[in-house]
């Protein structure tokens, strides 16, 4: 059984279905995450990877992510939802609020983030990373539902596993952060460069420490607010991916056009 829509897990977020297939995929970069778990949302089948792994015993440098994506679309998924746990770099966020991001910024490092090493030099633009299809979708169907989910932001992405200085965390907020994330970069641009669809949802789970009067973050504060919070987003998921349609021919189908030297 292949999978239509792909769906990626974070912390706290580690199964999908209640009656799964897994399936082993081998990749030309080693293993995904876990086995992908392949099942059924009314109607449509859907591929889950927890990307920290079964335990999360993968911390977020050390996650294959290549593998991850294409092992997605090894199994036929075009479109992917990669929701993940993000502080707030802003005052104004609430606590298990929603942010459908619509840019980042990355500020990782020495992770494998392309599927073209060469020989061919090839160059995919990431000037709108998200698919805008996918974010009307999960917005409009987080409307119906009452779910409070902002309309665009900016995830800066680093490298962790360790949280950000004070002085980090106002410099990312200073120059136009919204939230803040370990894992959102390279999945998103590598979806792209194999023209899949994907777009995030950034949960807030605790404030940046750069944020005024608020104590600094732990990981134990973020899995409880993840695991408040988890239901809204299970309950989003299961609204959203039966409305999912069949890969449009938008700028991620077409993202290599041009794109190879």
């Amino acid at each position: 059984m292949d999978a239509e829509i792909g769906v990626f897990g974070g912390s706290g977020f580690y199964s999908l279905f209640d009656s799964v297939e897994e399936r082993q995929v081998e990749t030309p970069y080693g293993a995904p995450s876990a086995p992908v778990a392949i099942g059924e949302i009314h109607g449509k089948t859907a591929a889950f990877i927890p990307r920290h792994g079964k335990g999360h015993e993968l911390p977020p440098h050390r996650i294959p992510y290549r593998a991850n994506v294409w092992a997605m679309r090894e199994l036929g998924v075009r479109r992917i939802v990669g929701p993940c746990a993000s502080g707030s770099l802003r005052a104004d966020l609430a606590l298990g609020e929603f942010v459908v991001c619509d840019q980042y910024v990355d500020r990782t490092n020495c992770r494998a983030d392309t599927f073209y090493d060469g020989p061919q030099t090839t160059h995919v633009s990431a000037a709108d990373p998200y698919c805008a299809d996918l974010r009307r979708l999960l917005l409009d169907t987080a409307a119906e539902l009452g779910i409070a989910a902002r309309d665009g932001g900016t995830v800066v992405v680093v490298q962790g596993p360790r949280f950000s200085t004070r002085a980090e965390s106002r410099w990312y907020r200073d120059f136009g952060g919204d939230v803040i994330n370990m894992t959102a970069y390279p999945e998103c641009h590598l979806a792209r460069e194999l023209e899949l669809c994907y777009a995030t949802i950034a949960m807030v789970t605790d404030y940046d420490v750069g944020v005024e009067g608020h104590d600094p973050v732990s990981a134990a504060d973020v899995l409880r607010v993840f695991g408040e919070n988890n239901e809204r987003l299970r309950e989003l998921l299961f609204a959203v991916i039966p409305r999912i349609g069949p890969q449009p021919d938008d700028a991620c189908a077409r993202a290599l056009d041009g794109a190879g030297l």
